[in-house]
């Protein structure tokens, strides 16, 4: 046992100690019984493909279940709407972001950033930033996603070119560079070039790190992670900046190529200010906001880098990862991407006749069926599964459906003792069949095409179709407007000029990961994150 190991061990056992004095009891809350007394229940949570726990616990327990932590700490895994709803609404701010090792990870690749932050802060930053992420703001930048994904389909063409049959490609490495592209025009009015397969420090360095932070972690790093919960986030970043291995040195070249482009966009931005320049990419909105003499209305200027920083990284991984999986779900459902192709080329053909040469965001926002698919895809896969929050308090949590208890009792609402860890996920709530019908596993975008797409007895929460995948109040995604108009450019112009087909590899393909849920093909892992799909051209007789 080396010495740092000895250290973090006894220092996590006196944290127990320390915080278990007088901690109410979750005894009668439901839940699986711990695999063992050092990890708990984390192995079954962080090392079974994306999801598969969270579906199950909630189909054996409810909505709300009682796993074990390290030392036989009580933890929450709750996907209960009102839950949701007291959690990240009525009481948000009393939940904050758990610290420990993942919130370091967070602060140490991206810095002080609006993701990582908690309290005043968090207050602070998200209201300087709100107003660069509007309605308008973000569809005025249509133009330069539609650019970046017609880029996209030139591509593709001039690799089917001559073929053939159809071409199998990695969507997912495809669709990370465009919505690099994408975010580094819209957002920073940047040129990454990625799909011009210019090699960039950055776009090297993100290629490897979503593996390397979000890939399911072995037993000996949940371990060692399960510690760092007890140590202070300053602590364990230092750590992080001295570890030798090959984790950390891909998290120290991420943090070192992020800050390095950060800085050099936030003074190109600064310059183009001072020299009267009226620029309408993201960045340029904050970089003036940042102008103010308030000094409550600003950001500092570890804060700006932070927040470009984090923009990259969450906005280009997110989407790409969306896309991919809708593409997939359009792949195995030959009937539905038929069925939106004809929708889109129907309303290219209403363009054409009013004269116009190419569909405007109004007329793709107005396709019904375009947003029932993107909806479900986000349903059934959402980039992220599970949110993470501690109790700050001690909590009555209020029920949207009643909690069995052990002893017999039903509850509707449930205590939470202060200092309690409490993951929220969204993978089981978009999947709830008390809320999404009978059919919540299913690919099924006709569901949202009727008023009863959901249950109304549930409260509504999230942002977009009541789906918790750009998360829910005070902490809900900002950039989900961004996001949406970007998501629909891309599909309009994939499916309008490609079929997809499943590979060969398809019954391979599993969701994984401990944060981010991505495709992998299972005897591939060391390929990354990987979604092959056949590709042709799509006929123009349909």
């Amino acid at each position: 046992m080396t010495l740092i190991t000895f250290i973090l061990i006894l220092l996590g056992i006196i944290g127990y100690l320390v915080r278990r004095r007088s901690r109410l009891s979750l005894s009668d809350v439901p839940g699986p019984q711990p695999e063992s007394f050092w990890l708990g229940n984390l192995k079954q949570i962080f090392q079974i493909g994306a999801g598969k726990m969270d579906f199950g616990w909630q189909k054996q327990y409810g909505s709300v279940a009682r796993f074990k932590g390290p030392f036989g700490t009580d933890r929450l895994l709750v996907s209960d709407a009102k839950a949701l709803q007291y959690i990240l609404h009525t009481s948000a701010y009393n939940f904050p972001k758990t610290t420990g090792g993942r919130r370091a990870v967070g602060l140490f690749i991206n810095g002080p950033n609006l993701v990582a932050v908690d309290g005043d802060v968090h207050k602070r930053q998200r209201k300087v930033m709100l107003p660069a992420f509007g309605g308008p703001e973000s569809r005025a930048l249509f133009s330069v996603f539609k650019s970046v994904s017609e880029e996209l389909v030139s591509r593709w063409m001039d690799l089917l070119s001559g073929e053939a049959g159809p071409v199998e490609l990695n969507i997912p490495s495809w669709l990370s560079r465009a919505t690099l592209d994408a975010i580094g025009e819209a957002a920073f009015d940047y040129q990454f070039r990625s799909l011009d397969n210019v090699e960039t420090e950055l776009g090297k360095a993100y290629q490897s790190i979503v593996l390397t932070l979000f890939g399911l972690p072995s037993t000996s790093r949940l371990f060692r992670e399960s510690f760092l919960d007890y140590l202070p986030a300053k602590l364990i970043m230092y750590m992080y900046s001295k570890m030798p291995s090959r984790r950390f040195v891909r998290m120290r070249q991420t943090a070192e190529a992020s800050m390095k482009i950060a800085k050099q966009l936030v003074n190109e931005k600064h310059d183009a200010l001072l020299a009267g320049k009226d620029n309408k990419d993201v960045m340029s909105l904050l970089v003036k906001a940042n102008a103010s003499e308030n000094p409550k209305a600003r950001l500092t200027e570890d804060e700006l880098y932070a927040e470009m920083r984090v923009i990259l990284f969450a906005g280009h991984e997110t989407t790409a990862n969306s896309l991919t999986w809708t593409l997939w779900e359009l792949a195995k459902h030959p009937e539905i991407q038929k069925r939106l192709r004809t929708e889109i080329r129907e309303a290219e053909a209403a363009a054409r006749a009013r004269g116009s040469g190419e569909l405007t965001l109004h007329d793709i926002e107005s396709m019904p069926y375009l947003q029932a698919v993107l909806k479900e895809g986000m349903r059934i896969h959402p980039a992220v599964g599970r949110i993470s929050r501690v109790a700050g308090r001690d909590e009555i949590v209020p029920l949207a459906k009643p909690l069995h208890m052990i002893s017999g009792r039903a509850v509707n609402e449930v205590a939470i003792p202060k200092g309690t860890k409490v993951m929220l996920s969204i993978a089981a709530y978009n999947r709830d069949p008390d809320i999404w019908g009978p059919d919540a596993h299913v690919f099924n975008p006709d569901r949202w095409l009727s008023a009863n797409e959901r249950n109304k007895d549930y409260p509504a929460i999230g942002v977009v179709g009541n789906l918790m995948t750009f998360s829910s109040g005070t902490r809900s995604c900002i950039g989900w407007r961004f996001a949406m108009v970007e998501m629909q450019s891309f599909l309009v112009d994939l499916i309008n000029n490609f079929e997809f087909r499943p590979s060969e590899k398809d019954a391979r393909i599993r969701r994984e990961g401990s944060g981010l849920m991505f495709p992998i093909v299972d005897g591939e892992v060391e390929d990354g994150v990987k979604l092959p799909l056949l590709v042709s051209v799509a006929a123009r007789d349909e």
